[in-house]
């Protein structure tokens, strides 16, 4: 009998593991997919770049400015029934937004995919701290391993969908099914998971705005989204004008997506204990090795380039995912924490497109553009000796959470 529990555990856990995955990877495309998409967008809508830019721009600042009511929200209505509205508001407005007829319905629309990524990520990273508080580390890696696959898979097929149906509309509503297919994930997790823990606990802790390891933690974690989101929003259309077509931009940007995800495990593995700083010191290092190529020379190896650049970004995002789970004891805690670190770290990131194409409209070119993201590339890698932990007390927390712990 005791075989058979332990054996229903193991498949329970593994399933919830599946169903994280299969929602992780609706949770990018709806961003990355805007890439390849942009020049044609630009062409009917009459656009400019700047203008352009809000189309990752605005997700990207909805996903910090909406982690703030995020753990309030789970409160009041339920941690598990709060992701499933976030993932059908994914998923409409993905569907609004392929059938846009004008800039300002494409806008709104636009929102509503932030609106939904937003509060479904601030939610499930409290999820994975309650269920899996002795892993913390190697969920978060398959978590985020899901979110770059989710990436790649948008960059490399939406252009080739746009190319087919000679059009931007089906590329973007393709990924409406991915939205459905992460609701009925979440419905399954949901369905399995004890009344008790679907709320958060009569407890509220403040967001830790006082703390100078969660600001420092937001501003590694801002730095890095900044470049990411950058990249995304306008690596393919860069490299169009550097002379590559459109399907040779598209494959580079999902050699990035894809570099990036490859990175998410390895940093995972290579990161065993609560003190993350080295490989933060690596990640970041690796990323601005290939800012700084690009800046020198972005047509001389691009593949190598996009490679450095996503890996060590990849890297980064992996272990910045997991610092704000770190320093918290408890799962309402970390939603606390990871409500600061994305609020902070994807209003300052939301900047990084719109300001690139500011820039590019500016100078006509997009090598200023190449200046500031080297910056900010500096900026992270300087920041990773002071990540130490808040709390060197936080391995005992863990420890003793895992023997109240109940996995699915």
């Amino acid at each position: 009998m005791t075989i058979q529990t332990g054996e229903r555990r193991v498949l329970s856990m593994f399933a919830a593991l599946v169903c994280i995955v299969l929602v992780a990877l609706g949770l990018r495309p709806g961003i990355v997919s805007i890439g390849p998409l942009l020049p044609r967008i630009i062409a009917q809508f009459g656009l400019s770049h700047t203008q352009a830019s809000l189309l990752t721009a605005i997700p990207t600042l909805l996903m910090g400015l909406l982690a703030l009511p995020a753990p309030w929200l789970a409160r009041r209505v339920g941690r598990d029934r709060m992701i499933l509205i976030a993932l059908a508001l994914l998923a409409a407005a993905s569907l609004l937004r392929a059938f846009a007829g004008s800039a300002t319905l494409l806008f709104v629309a636009t929102a509503g995919i932030g609106a939904g990524i937003a509060v479904a990520g601030t939610l499930i990273a409290g999820f994975i701290k309650e269920s899996y508080p002795a892993r913390v580390a190697m969920v978060m890696s398959i978590y985020a391993t899901a979110l770059a696959l989710g990436s790649s898979m948008s960059a490399l097929v939406t252009g080739a969908i746009a190319a087919r149906f000679d059009g931007w509309r089906v590329g973007a509503g393709v990924w409406m099914v991915s939205g459905l297919v992460a609701l009925a994930a979440w419905l399954l997790v949901a369905s399995g998971t004890p009344k008790a823990r679907q709320t958060a606990t009569a407890k509220r802790y403040a967001m830790p705005i006082g703390n100078r390891t969660a600001w420092l933690i937001a501003l590694f974690f801002a730095c890095n989204n900044f470049i990411f989101y950058a990249y995304i929003s306008w690596l393919a259309p860069m490299y169009v004008e550097y002379g590559r077509n459109a399907a040779s931009a598209s494959l580079i940007l999902a050699i990035f997506t894809l570099a990036f995800m490859v990175a998410n495990p390895v940093f995972g593995f290579l990161s065993r204990n609560e003190d993350r700083r080295v490989p933060l010191a690596i990640s970041a290092g690796i990323a601005l090795a290939g800012n700084l190529l690009m800046l020198v020379s972005p047509t001389a190896c691009p593949w190598l380039t996009v490679v450095l650049i996503a890996f060590g970004t990849g890297g980064s995002f992996t272990l910045a995912m997991t610092l704000p789970l770190d320093n918290a004891a408890n799962a309402d805690e970390a939603n606390a924490w990871n409500a600061f670190v994305l609020l902070v770290s994807y209003v300052i990131a939301a900047a990084g497109p719109l300001l690139v194409g500011q820039l590019r409209d500016a100078s006509g070119s997009f090598q200023p553009s190449l200046w500031l993201i080297a910056a900010v590339g500096a900026a992270m890698l300087a920041i990773t000796p002071f990540l130490q932990p808040y709390r060197p007390s936080s391995i005992t927390l863990t420890q003793a959470a895992t023997k109240s712990a109940t996995n699915f």
